[in-house]
């Protein structure tokens, strides 16, 4: 089951347009938005970008 943290940074990423300012609205460093979006990747097998 995918975690709401995981959707909740893919969305932000989505709507702010940038991993930074996903993470600014999250409140999450850059690095942990990353680490987040890779674990969904892993999780859906497949890569967003």
């Amino acid at each position: 089951m995918l975690g709401l943290e995981l959707l909740r940074s893919f969305v932000s990423v989505v709507d702010a347009g940038s991993f930074i300012r996903a993470g600014e609205r999250v409140h999450r460093t850059q690095s942990t938005v990353s680490q987040q979006i890779k674990r969904l990747e892993d999780e859906l097998g497949a890569s967003v970008a």
